[in-house]
C-alpha cells in the first residue's frame, strides 16, 4: 500500500433514530442512520401485506381472475 493516500480507519459507533447503537468499521468516527435492524419492519416481523394486498385485487380485477 502506498503511504499517505489511504483514509484513517475507525471503529465508528452507529446510532440510529430508534435509539440502538453497534459498532462497525469506517471511514468516520460516527455514523448516524434513520432506520437498523432493530427498527426495520422487515426484521421485525411488522410488514404491511396492505399495498401488496390491494396490487394483487387489482391485478384479479382487471383480469377477471375468479380467487378458489
Amino acid at each position: 500500500m502506498k503511504e499517505g493516500i489511504h483514509p484513517e480507519y475507525y471503529q465508528a459507533k452507529v446510532v440510529c433514530n430508534c435509539g440502538n447503537e453497534f459498532v462497525t468499521g469506517s471511514t468516520k468516527q460516527e455514523i448516524h442512520v434513520e432506520i437498523c435492524s432493530k427498527c426495520h419492519p422487515f426484521y421485525t416481523g411488522q410488514q404491511k401485506a396492505t399495498s401488496t394486498r390491494g396490487r394483487i385485487d387489482k391485478f384479479n380485477k382487471k383480469y377477471n381472475v375468479q380467487n378458489n
